[in-house]
């Protein structure tokens, strides 16, 4: 007979990702051991166990989770954008302000996509490179409807990795609490790229 789940379960999961998330990025994945883990957690190996079979569970759970969210933040931008009827360059806008926004509240989820997703198995590593090449492609499509002027074939990757190279970073010197906040870092991006992709007149 399976085992009946605690009605916690699935808070007790969340949780054990925030910590390993933190943990990941202070030390490393390779670093980090199930003990660690289950240290940072307060909680037993054993325990930890019960909740995830592996430390490499753990990271694929985390990071499969995290761009399920960044893949719903695009399909949330594009239904509000449709529903109030902004323009594609308002539309391109409030992308990366969404996605600035996730950045401010997610930044060890953030450096574990960035750092450590070479460390997942084959299978669950292609899973997740799908996934952020949709992300790139959500980026990439509404950059040109944006800016269908100066966006072309030809180009249309750099300057999406372009915007990912202004936003993607900012863990690394962005900090809360500092002068510069993460929502007036998202105008200084949407008016850098308004102004730096805007046909001359």
């Amino acid at each position: 007979m399976a085992r009946t789940r605690a009605p916690d379960h699935e808070t007790q999961r969340d949780q054990i990702l925030e910590l390993a998330a933190e943990k990941f990025a202070q030390t490393s994945y390779p670093s980090t051991s199930m003990a660690d883990l289950a240290a940072a957690s307060g909680t037993s190996k054993a325990r930890l166990y019960h909740y995830y079979e592996s430390k490499e569970a753990i990271l694929f759970d985390l990071l499969d989770r995290y761009t399920k969210r960044l893949m719903l933040i695009i399909a949330e931008v594009e239904g509000s954008s449709q529903r109030r009827e902004l323009s594609e360059r308002e539309t391109f806008a409030e992308l990366v302000r969404a996605f600035l926004a996730e950045y401010e509240t997610s930044h060890s989820r953030h450096v574990a996509l960035l750092n450590d997703v070479k460390y997942l198995d084959e299978a669950q590593r292609e899973v997740i490179v799908n996934r952020q090449r949709d992300v790139v492609a959500a980026f990439a499509r509404q950059l040109a409807r944006a800016y269908p002027e100066r966006v072309a074939r030809d180009n249309q990757t750099a300057l999406t990795m372009m915007v990912f190279g202004m936003i993607n970073w900012t863990f690394t010197w962005l900090k809360p609490g500092g002068r510069m906040g993460y929502r007036e870092f998202a105008e200084q991006v949407v008016d850098m790229v308004d102004h730096g992709l805007s046909a001359s007149d």
